[in-house]
């Protein structure tokens, strides 16, 4: 039987639109530093995925989200630290907020940014949403617009 520690944990990534740009922070001091992600975290006991969404976007930027539901889910395996994730990915309507970097031990920088123009490296996870290794397979064209 496996221990806990090779047990996947649960994340959850959530995009936010805003006039055609996704809200992303650049890592750091955290597995995948130097890589760009979008808000997210660990799901905590008894929290729902939205409030999960809605809480981690918050604290890491001091962006409110609403109208928060589910996208797909990514199977990420990051073998360079031996990590393992079942990233649910969930999508919120940007409703108010200037984007800062409000968590600077897990990020360096947070922006917004055209979709056609994404900084590079993209985290793991997001990057195996945006290329379709994702359940269901299609599940980033649902988030191609703005909430």
């Amino acid at each position: 039987m496996p221990s806990k520690k090779s047990r996947p944990l649960i994340g959850v990534g959530v995009i936010v639109l805003r006039q055609g740009c996704l809200l992303l922070l650049e890592r750091r001091s955290v597995h995948g530093a130097g890589s760009w992600s979008t808000p997210g975290g660990h799901l905590e006991f008894g929290e729902s995925p939205e409030d999960c969404a809605i809480r981690e976007v918050r604290e890491e930027t001091g962006v409110e989200i609403g109208d928060v539901h589910f996208l797909g889910i990514t199977n990420d395996f990051f073998a360079a630290n031996d990590k393992h994730y079942i990233t649910l990915w969930m999508q919120g309507r940007y409703r108010s907020g200037t984007a800062v970097v409000n968590a600077p031990y897990e990020m360096r920088a947070v922006d917004w940014f055209p979709l056609a123009s994404l900084p590079r490296p993209l985290f793991l996870s997001l990057q195996n949403l945006l290329t379709g290794n994702s359940y269901p397979r299609q599940a980033w064209q649902g988030a191609g617009r703005d909430g």
